[in-house]
């Protein structure tokens, strides 16, 4: 049975027309900054991301600065980074002196390369800026023997050491853990998670929990989504889509502009060159807009 599969019965529809959600405002926006390169290969990666990926490339200082323009004119209230693995990107520092100078700024890490001086520096840069800055450090497990089957060898000791250092700088990061392990969203597992972060002497810890994605390297460790995970117009009693992520965000990477993180491998989720041209309404046919819908997805902090 699939990861995503919920506990009702499948449902048996015919083809119905595709639903579309209306961006309401712009209010988010994301950087593939690092393109899909990584110096990891997690095995549960819904775009497959690795040392050797080069699907997209890095973003470059300039073409982010461009974007944030573009989107401090069109209102846009947050940003966050992703990759791929952001701190690889050389210029990483300098794009989040720009973004910070207009607004909110999340970086999306695996926390391998968090040292202490690098935490130090990002620390020094969040107290100079008006707008508030926030690590959020990905894990998939709370000890070495659920984390790195997926992750990598020794990745669970380093991922902690991360954290480490980052709330010895005075950041608190926000661990982020997917279902890859169902029981990592039951109660007790939501526990041993804080328990992680209190014993590394967090007294407010922050965690997020999101389910897979039956994409990239997931599809082929646990199989792609079933021809019934698809989203119908009926699936919503009121007719609005704005619960969904894509109602208010959109996504740069080195290729143009899509309308979410999570399809950025998929031709039909790029949008347009520039934020202008990504304002329409956009269809709900991928499977994946399914998993957002049915489990309350969002990728944002």
């Amino acid at each position: 049975m699939s990861l995503l599969t919920p506990a009702v019965d499948r449902p048996s529809r015919t083809r119905r027309a595709v639903p579309r959600v209306e961006l309401r405002s712009l209010d988010t926006l994301w950087f593939q900054v690092a393109g899909t390169v990584c110096n990891l290969a997690c095995s549960h990666c819904f775009i497959s991301c690795s040392p050797t990926n080069r699907t997209h490339e890095f973003l470059s200082l300039e073409t982010v600065k461009q974007h944030l323009d573009e989107a401090t004119r069109l209102g846009v209230k947050e940003y966050y980074f992703t990759g791929g693995e952001p701190f690889l990107h050389p210029d990483m520092e300098a794009i989040l002196e720009a973004t910070l100078e207009v607004g909110p700024a999340t970086v999306l890490t695996n926390g391998l390369l968090l040292d202490p001086q690098r935490c130090a520096r990002l620390a020094a840069m969040a107290e100079r800026s008006e707008y508030s800055f926030d690590l959020r450090l990905s894990m998939d497990g709370y000890d070495a023997a659920t984390n790195d089957p997926i992750r990598g060898t020794g990745t669970f000791e380093r991922i902690m050491e991360g954290a480490r250092n980052a709330h010895a700088a005075g950041v608190n990061p926000v661990l982020t853990v997917t279902e890859v392990h169902s029981e990592n969203s039951t109660p007790a597992g939501r526990d041993r998670f804080f328990d992680l972060l209190r014993e590394l002497g967090i007294e407010h810890p922050r965690l997020k929990i999101l389910p897979v994605f039956q994409l990239g390297a997931q599809a082929e460790r646990r199989g792609a989504y079933e021809s019934w995970q698809r989203l119908a117009a009926g699936d919503v009693d009121d007719g609005s889509w704005e619960h969904l992520q894509c109602s208010s965000c959109r996504m740069v990477t080195d290729q143009g502009v899509w309308v979410c993180p999570i399809l950025v491998n998929e031709p039909e989720g790029r949008m347009g060159e520039t934020l202008a041209d990504t304002l329409d309404s956009f269809p709900l046919g991928h499977p994946a807009c399914w998993t957002c819908h049915v489990h309350g997805v969002s990728c944002k902090t």
